[in-house]
């Protein structure tokens, strides 16, 4: 699937700090566009950087622009949602010679009804397989590795955890895939997509409405999730929820004065003196 000479088709692969961004995720193996090469990136980015939305909780707009991923996400240490790590993860893959194009996906996690497009994800080839594989590194879930896009019968594990990939007809004869996960609730469709190009003004419009419309659950209160082989972390609101590939689950209820502390050694987010007392203050309870 080729892209046109117009940069705007493109994700400023040229312009990363490759040598800082390999390093956030503990990269070190061969940098060429292979499937071993694009397994290890999905595995370490998705288990160094979490997914959180303190900016938008916090009233601040979330820029894509690549300067400003990289010193958030790769300098600052800190979190993103999918577009942010999207669009840097975007860049890493097109700057190492693989063949990137967004999508979009509409996240319905069991809900049923019509969703807008909010979710960000990319289709890839590798310089080695024939195959297209689909990387989700910003749904604060996994996988921990891309997965084929094809038809398939029955459930596929990435890790200990367990998928399902779903082909449907959609409207206008699309495709539609759905995809499956299974995690404490059982059984449970997570979000659809099909694979109509997206570009970076696309996710830019995505992006506006997430972190800042009233009627984004990201504005309202925080979601942060660290997933990891064995475990996944999620933080929602004042619920700090821990799930397990079988299925099982705590849930604990926080007061708000623990919210950086919890951040920082669950989620590996460290807050600036300010930050952590805004979060603490918990001004999105009164929203």
């Amino acid at each position: 699937m080729s892209k046109p000479a117009d940069p705007a088709y493109h994700w400023n692969g040229a312009d990363l700090d490759l040598d800082a961004y390999l390093a956030r995720i503990g990269f070190d193996g061969e940098r060429a566009p292979t499937l071993a090469t694009l397994r290890e990136l999905v595995r370490l980015h998705t288990t160094s950087i979490p997914f959180e939305n303190l900016e938008p909780v916090l009233g601040r707009p979330i820029p894509l622009d690549l300067a400003t991923l990289q010193d958030k996400l790769v300098r600052g240490r800190r979190g993103g949602y999918c577009y942010e790590n999207v669009g840097l993860f975007a860049a890493a893959l097109e700057r190492l010679g693989f063949g990137v194009t967004g999508l979009s996906g509409r996240v319905t996690m069991g809900s049923g009804g019509l969703r807008p497009a909010t979710h960000a994800l990319l289709r890839v080839t590798t310089a080695d397989d024939e195959r297209v594989w689909i990387c989700d590194v910003g749904f604060g879930s996994g996988p921990l590795e891309p997965y084929e896009l094809v038809e398939r019968e029955g459930e596929f594990s990435l890790g200990q955890w367990r998928f399902r990939l779903e082909r449907r007809a959609g409207e206008l004869d699309t495709d539609l895939w759905v995809l499956h996960q299974f995690a404490r609730d059982g059984w449970i469709d997570r979000y659809t997509f099909t694979i109509e190009p997206q570009y970076r003004i696309d996710f830019e419009v995505g992006n506006h409405f997430v972190s800042t419309s009233p009627r984004s659950p990201f504005t309202a209160r925080p979601f942060v999730q660290r997933f990891l082989p064995d475990v996944h972390h999620v933080l929602d609101g004042l619920k700090l929820i821990t799930e397990r590939p079988d299925g099982s689950s705590e849930t604990r209820e926080l007061e708000p004065s623990e919210l950086p502390k919890i951040l920082s050694e669950v989620f590996d987010i460290e807050l600036d003196e300010a930050d952590a007392t805004a979060v603490s203050a918990a001004p999105w309870l009164d929203r």
